[in-house]
């Protein structure tokens, strides 16, 4: 595959909003999870966070810019790039969109870890070379 941003439709339902009408921020991380996870699916893993060797991907961290809300029943694009590569970790560059128009952004690092010790391995290679064709590049 090729290093086009990959992109999943989501509908919001009466479940994902606050009292005020609006998405409740924490699931704009929800949104995004399922974005990353069908990402991934795309290239082979049915279960992303637990590889074929026992290895697990967990969040390691997230930094997340809301720049508008979202209402119920809009349909949203949420977006998936591989923006950095590491040996035991990716950083994906995510975006949630209202047609155009951008309500949230986030990068969210993803590590390989051992499940017994939960201490970061290395990715498995066949996993680096998938993400490394895919990973977008600044073109300015």
């Amino acid at each position: 595959m090729s290093a086009e941003t990959f992109a999943l439709p989501v509908r919001v339902y009466i479940e994902d909003t606050d009292a005020g009408g609006i998405v409740y921020y924490v699931n704009y991380l929800k949104f995004m999870e399922r974005s990353r996870t069908e990402f991934l699916r795309q290239y082979g893993y049915d279960k992303p966070a637990i590889l074929d060797d026992g290895q697990l991907l967990v969040v390691h961290s997230a930094q997340v810019s809301y720049k508008k809300p979202a209402r119920l029943d809009d349909l949203l694009r949420v977006t998936t790039e591989v923006h950095a590569l590491a040996r035991t970790n990716v950083v994906f560059c995510q975006r949630v969109l209202r047609g155009n128009e951008l309500l949230c952004e986030g990068l969210i690092r993803v590590a390989c870890v051992l499940p017994d010790t939960m201490k970061p391995c290395a990715m498995p290679a066949a996993m680096r070379e998938q993400l490394a064709d895919c990973t977008i590049t600044d073109k300015s």
